[in-house]
């Protein structure tokens, strides 16, 4: 291959080490920037390389992506160089704000260059850009961003100071979720990645990274009033089948999803979402109490009057799903557990929707485990 006669890339030498002060952003110590977030993302390398990067959660994402380019002269004839690198972008919201953080980086610069090309002028751009889907938003949606978007810098600054960072912010008017306006902000993020020279023909990918943010002000449903999440991130209930505290419980969810012939109302065909199919919140309390009483009507025309017993009626999916009792389609179960157990089973529900901030329509799975 042509690309060997360019020798083996090297790390940075001294004389390479040299350029402009970097401006944007606040410089921070990549180690120890976050590390656990990073050792994950290396593990999850198949993930982390795609455009949209591994979504740890609904509060952290993460990106890593390698580069090896062969660098060609203006008129994309001659190799001048080879340039290897990674591009980090680490992302954070913390609950309860409006506010998201990327944390960006150029690493581990390797270089090698051919017909005396000089890579002292060689440029490394990160520059970041969003867009408001006003469509899935609330009405008059905003999004703050930083003074600075863009690094384009030589590779000895990157060298001596790879990393940056960007916030972004979504105002607010104060709690109007009473008024049923959760102030929802939906926010596409993107990165574009450049390589260029004044000898050498640019390298340009737009959109070499992508995420997808939602900011919201929900109020007490998403547990902290306000709050910002990543979008992408796949939210899972898990309950074990030898939790003493939820056996019942998970057993029943268990039959529903993979056993439903075994479960009440009686169908040889059907099917109840929740493991592969999502289940959707419903906050609206009158319609779940429908669902709940529509459930306790099933469970009586199968178990006849239970009162007075410990037992309570079960029912998957959940009264505060779209995927309920009443939502017309018979993709339901209900059976009589030990009351003390349905009610663990609604904690842990209730849970996993303000610790992952699942307001009204969002998403989430189900996961039952030995």
């Amino acid at each position: 291959m042509e690309l060997w006669e360019l020798g083996d890339p090297a790390p940075l030498e001294p004389s390479l080490r040299k350029g402009k002060e970097s401006k944007p952003g606040e410089v921070f110590n990549v180690a120890a920037e976050d590390p656990d977030l990073r050792t994950e993302c290396a593990r999850h390398e198949s993930e982390a390389k795609s455009q949209t990067g591994w979504v740890k959660s609904r509060f952290e994402s993460c990106q890593k992506r390698h580069y090896d380019l062969v660098l060609r002269d203006k008129q994309n004839k001659e190799q001048r160089g080879r340039l290897i690198f990674d591009s980090w972008v680490l992302g954070f919201t913390l609950d309860g704000t409006r506010q998201v953080d990327f944390v960006a980086s150029v690493e581990d610069i390797q270089v090698a260059t051919s017909g005396g090309e000089d890579a002292k002028q060689w440029k490394i751009g990160q520059r970041f850009s969003n867009s408001i889907d006003a469509g899935s938003s609330d009405p008059d949606p905003k999004v703050n961003a930083p003074s600075e978007t863009d690094r384009d810098e030589l590779l000895g600054v990157w060298d001596s100071t790879p990393t940056w960072t960007l916030s972004y912010t979504s105002p607010d008017k104060g709690p109007l979720y009473s008024q049923g306006n959760a102030q929802k902000v939906m926010s596409v993020h993107d990165m574009t990645i450049t390589v260029t020279s004044p000898t050498v023909d640019p390298y340009v990918e737009v959109g070499s990274y992508q995420s997808t943010l939602r900011f919201d002000y929900a109020g007490p449903v998403a547990g902290k009033y306000k709050g910002a999440v990543f979008t992408k991130a796949r939210v899972e209930l898990v309950m074990s089948r030898t939790d003493p505290e939820v056996n019942e419980s998970a057993l029943h969810i268990y039959d529903a999803l993979k056993r439903p012939e075994r479960t009440f109302p009686s169908s040889a065909s059907k099917s109840v979402p929740g493991e592969t199919e999502p289940l959707h919140r419903m906050v609206d309390t009158k319609n779940s109490e429908d669902q709940r009483a529509n459930s306790i009507k099933e469970c009586k025309k199968v178990w006849g009057d239970y009162s007075g017993t410990s037992l309570q009626c079960d029912e998957y999916p959940f009264a505060s799903t779209y995927e309920g009792s009443l939502a017309g389609d018979g993709r339901f179960s209900v059976r009589l557990i030990e009351g003390s157990d349905n009610e663990a089973g609604g904690r842990m529900l209730n849970a996993t929707y303000t610790l992952n901030r699942i307001i009204d329509g969002d998403a989430f799975y189900v996961k039952i485990v030995s």
